[in-house]
């Protein structure tokens, strides 16, 4: 089975009560709401991922203003073009972020097509991926070891 590890920055930015999400599309086409950031490149820091993931996908210039935590899943996928099935590990790295400049806008020929703002007490109603609630609940409380409860 072949083995693939994928390390990937994301920021949570929030203001105002308002918290700033990208959207995707899923798998199978829907779009759903994530998290603004993405894959590491190879030989790049994690915090000169996220700056450089958000500017793209948002916009904004971000200053990075702390860790909140680090999450790590493992699955495995049926197939993977020919390949057969692949053993998938994904670390996720998940920051606090602070708008400090550029202005909101859509990323083009991305992975994400729209950016927004959004009341955090409305979150719970937007078609979104796990980790969303997983980073709002980091910076919410703030675990010390950095561990989604």
């Amino acid at each position: 089975m072949r083995k693939k590890l994928r390390v990937a920055a994301y920021a949570v930015c929030v203001r105002d009560g308002q918290v700033l999400l990208a959207r995707s599309p899923a798998p199978d086409g829907t779009p759903e709401w994530v998290l603004p950031g993405g894959g590491m490149e190879h030989g790049e820091d994690p915090l000169d991922t996220v700056v450089r993931e958000l500017d793209e996908e948002t916009g904004y210039r971000v200053e990075v203003t702390g860790l909140l935590g680090i999450d790590s899943s493992r699955r495995v996928f049926g197939r993977d073009g020919l390949s057969g099935p692949v053993d998938h590990h994904g670390v996720r790295i998940v920051y606090e972020g602070r708008v400090v400049g550029g202005e909101l806008r859509n990323e083009v020929n991305g992975s994400t097509d729209l950016a927004a703002w959004h009341d955090l007490d409305a979150v719970p109603a937007l078609v979104r991926v796990g980790l969303v609630d997983l980073a709002l609940g980091l910076w919410r409380e703030r675990p010390a070891d950095g561990r989604a409860r």
